[in-house]
């Protein structure tokens, strides 16, 4: 096999589970030292067992990086143990849904905080290292990996505070790419539409009814194809970038 991110090193957010587990072992797969960076650090023990039994390299992170602090030293912490910092996966996130005039503020905050503030903190303290990485061999490129949604295109009923969140990271990431353009830094989001994923579990049982009713019986994404769509755009040539790709379900509307 062809490992196309060998000797570089990858940090991937909200790793413990769905997506954010999935894309570390894709990245693993290809080479990379991953930093896993998450809350539940029992599940980060698991799966950085999982990626050296392979014979991979994995670092845990425990960290919330809901504050500007923790996520600079999850930065800090990954570059200082792992040598570098090829590639930034910010996926970690949370979806709590329901009508807007009845919402709980708190969920709103909380939302914000991982979804956005959470992610520009880990982008921001990661930037120097993702310059200097992509000036130097292996690659001489580097990537930031945003991971949006369906709801950062489309806003919904019942999704007001969640879109508005995703819709910022778009903006954000955008942005972020003409800045760091001239210099190999790749900005990319992508944007799933329904995964099978913990993530509506969060809300309750009458939003997650929604969520099912309003999908219906089609066949949903499962986190391993959003993997492989991050591992398809952290490998392209060095002239390659691709800014923004949406993936549906087949049979979503």
């Amino acid at each position: 096999m062809n490992r196309r991110l060998e000797g570089t090193v990858a940090l991937v957010t909200g790793a413990s589970s769905g997506i954010g587990h999935a894309t570390a072992l894709e990245l693993a797969r290809e080479g990379a030292s991953v930093a896993l960076v998450g809350r539940r650090e029992e599940r980060l023990t698991d799966l950085a067992a999982e990626i050296t039994g392979a014979g991979g390299k994995a670092l845990v992170v425990p960290a919330d990086i809901t504050t500007a602090q923790a996520a600079a030293e999850a930065v800090e912490r990954t570059v200082e143990s792992l040598g570098r910092l090829d590639t930034l996966v910010n996926n970690a996130g949370l979806m709590l849904l329901g009508p807007a005039p009845s919402a709980d503020l708190n969920d709103w905050q909380r939302m914000i905080d991982i979804n956005l503030m959470g992610l520009m903190y880990t982008a921001h303290a990661a930037v120097p290292h993702l310059v200097k990485a992509a000036a130097e061999e292996p690659r001489q490129v580097a990537d930031i990996v945003n991971i949006g949604s369906l709801a950062g295109r489309n806003a919904y009923a019942m999704s007001a505070v969640y879109s508005a969140t995703k819709f910022g990271v778009g903006a954000f990431s955008e942005a972020l790419r003409q800045e760091l353009a001239r210099q190999h830094v790749r900005v990319s989001v992508i944007e799933p539409g329904s995964v099978d994923t913990e993530l509506r579990t969060h809300n309750p049982d009458v939003i997650q009814q929604h969520i099912v009713a309003a999908l219906g019986d089609i066949e949903r994404l499962q986190s391993q194809d959003i993997a492989d769509t991050v591992g398809y755009v952290v490998t392209r040539p060095r002239h390659v970038a691709v800014a923004e790709l949406l993936v549906r379900p087949t049979e979503q509307a």
